[in-house]
């Protein structure tokens, strides 16, 4: 069938283009790094050492939104910290967080526009020496990935949004992630939801 024959030698030149084509290639756009200790104080302060000793950037405080009494928390209360991260410093922290997971997400973990997340439980395993005065920390990873053209929505003058074409979809994130790292992706487990029957 000739159609069928110029469709495929369409697809495959497309690809080719791509691959060619030195704006579609994906990078790591930035690196957040989080630490929620739930309360404020000297665990705060430790929690801020910690990420400050893993990055060599001065961390941001984040204050609660509500006031949550079961858990003690109290609104504009400071507790959690984060750390923004871009360039080589941020690819290689990321090595040492997929690291200590062996390079194995679950697939859950990565959103719709192409972004994705997980987390650690002890902040040691990424080679930072244990400190007893300090304790052990958990730690939130969120990966941002983009393209070349990506400011043009940032830009102070001609600003404009990025086509849909050009967006970093699930699917082109979760490829990234497997070509580059030789990631390994899991389905995530559902969770049961329980039905509770009320009596009459």
């Amino acid at each position: 069938d000739p159609n069928g024959s110029h469709r495929a030698l369409s697809a495959a030149s497309i690809m080719a283009q791509e691959k060619s084509n030195p704006m579609r290639s994906i990078r790591i756009q930035k690196l957040c790094l989080n630490i929620c200790v739930g309360e404020s104080g000297d665990r705060l302060t430790r929690a801020a050492k910690v990420l400050e000793s893993l990055t060599g950037q001065q961390p941001v405080f984040s204050k609660a939104r509500y006031t949550v009494r079961s858990f003690g928390i109290r609104r504009n209360e400071k507790i959690s910290v984060h750390c923004t991260v871009r360039g080589p410093k941020a690819e290689e922290i990321l090595d040492r967080g997929l690291k200590v997971r062996e390079y194995e997400l679950p697939k859950g973990g990565f959103s719709t526009m192409g972004n994705f997340g997980f987390g650690i439980q002890e902040h040691i395993d990424l080679g930072i020496k244990y400190d007893p005065s300090v304790g052990i920390y958990g730690m939130d990873f969120y990966v941002v990935l983009e393209r070349p053209g990506f400011g043009i929505n940032k830009r102070r003058r001609a600003t404009s949004t990025i086509g849909p074409q050009h967006r970093v979809t699930r699917e082109e994130s979760l490829k990234w992630f497997q070509q580059k790292y030789d990631g390994i992706l899991i389905n995530s487990k559902k969770k049961k939801s329980k039905v509770v029957r009320r009596r009459r």
